[in-house]
């Protein structure tokens, strides 16, 4: 390979990816307090219809709205207390004319009442219930079927699940749900110098960093990081191991040296793999630019950078969604991320042409963050150790003065 790759813009590169692979097709049917996080399969339809009841949204009296037309603070009407409605039964009474049920939030609305009046807007005398406010038919009562009717779908396909979706299924009866199975990304290290983090590295070694980083991100992003080891700079070993790792995973990382001949050894192994091959060799990204896309038949492959710093921000600006989107998202779901704007509160220099991410702390309220560069030298794992996002430096930049507004990636 050229060691003059001609770079792509890495959201090409990024919808490129996306656009190519499909969810795994792999399903499976889980309790519903486990499914926190985790991808419908399948769109889920309403069982019931919610709520199956009129009931009060308020603690006061039903009454029948028309009794109330007119009524004010100065001109009250005045209504019979007629009972009360327990909670969790079905009520036996039914509200007459100019009469009114005491009702809690959340108790069935009884025949012949339509609506609520709260207590606050009530004086009780005895028995006799004084109304300061007008109801107008349906107030303060959500109607049979308000929430969701039977047939209707509940929850979409390809939504990762959130507290309130579990909220709506608990509420359905649904006590399991049909999910994506976590996609397996199989995670391949490389390098005459690399050792396992157990081992006290001789001298020109180093530990391996990125196996770790990476099977982290896979894991926050909802898969499953599969180890393929460490592999030295054998192309007949490297290209058996990484065929293996493949062919038991949805998707292939390799972390390759940082020279030039290192990246010629992967990509001639990643080559091997099967068609189409690599379709991205350069990325225009700062850390991360020497980043190879491939395909080896519907199976994506990355590789990456051997430099720490630069393999992480790689996997999270592209592995990071494209494990979402095998997980099931869809392409536009699995590239949201979490970004933030924040002031910049010290300049940061780019060059034009590429898209820069400059580690940064933040501070204050959400609305009112403002990002400090941390600077170092971009192959120092723990200048991103002190940040707690990334500022984003768009290709048409030349750098950005302090006090502008700026996006910042939060992994």
């Amino acid at each position: 390979m050229n060691e003059l790759f001609t770079v792509v813009p890495p959201q090409a590169a990024l919808d490129i990816l996306l656009a190519r692979c499909a969810p795994v097709e792999r399903s499976e049917s889980i309790v519903l307090g486990a499914s926190l996080g985790r991808v419908t399969a399948a769109a889920v339809a309403a069982q019931e219809t919610l709520p199956a009841f009129a009931r009060s949204t308020m603690d006061g009296y039903a009454v029948r709205a028309a009794d109330t037309f007119g009524a004010s603070e100065s001109a009250p009407a005045y209504l019979r207390l007629c009972g009360e409605i327990a909670m969790g039964v079905a009520p036996a009474l039914s509200v007459p004319p100019l009469g009114a049920a005491r009702i809690h939030t959340g108790a069935l609305l009884p025949a012949g009442a339509d609506a609520v009046v709260m207590v606050e807007d009530t004086n009780a005398h005895g028995d006799e219930i004084e109304i300061l406010c007008a109801a107008a038919p349906g107030e303060n009562v959500v109607g049979v079927g308000e929430d969701v009717r039977a047939g209707e779908p509940a929850v979409p396909a390809g939504r990762r699940l959130r507290p309130q979706d579990l909220g709506g299924l608990a509420a359905l009866g649904q006590t399991s749900v049909r999910v994506v199975e976590r996609p397996r990304i199989a995670i391949l290290s490389t390098g005459d110098e690399v050792v396992p983090p157990s081992r006290k590295p001789a001298p020109g070694q180093v530990r391996d960093i990125n196996a770790s980083t990476v099977a982290a991100v896979v894991r926050a992003a909802g898969g499953i990081p599969v180890s393929a080891g460490i592999v030295g700079d054998d192309a007949a070993l490297l290209e058996a191991t990484a065929s293996a790792a493949l062919a038991s995973a949805d998707a292939l990382v390799l972390s390759a040296g940082s020279s030039v001949s290192y990246r010629d050894l992967t990509a001639r192994v990643v080559e091997t793999l099967g068609a189409p091959g690599i379709f991205v060799h350069g990325i225009a990204i700062k850390p991360g630019k020497p980043t190879l896309l491939a395909f080896a038949g519907s199976k994506p492959v990355i590789g990456l950078p051997g430099n720490p710093a630069s393999a992480l921000v790689v996997a999270w600006r592209l592995l990071a969604p494209l494990v979402r989107r095998l997980g099931g998202e869809d392409a536009a779901e699995a590239d949201a991320g979490d970004r933030r704007a924040a002031e910049l509160t010290l300049p940061v220099r780019s060059r034009p042409g590429r898209e820069d991410y400059v580690p940064c702390t933040l501070e204050g309220a959400t609305g009112k963050l403002r990002a400090t560069p941390v600077f170092g030298k971009s192959n120092l794992i723990f200048t991103l150790v002190r940040a707690d996002g990334l500022i984003v430096v768009p290709l048409d930049r030349s750098g950005i003065p302090a006090g502008e507004l700026v996006e910042v990636l939060v992994p």
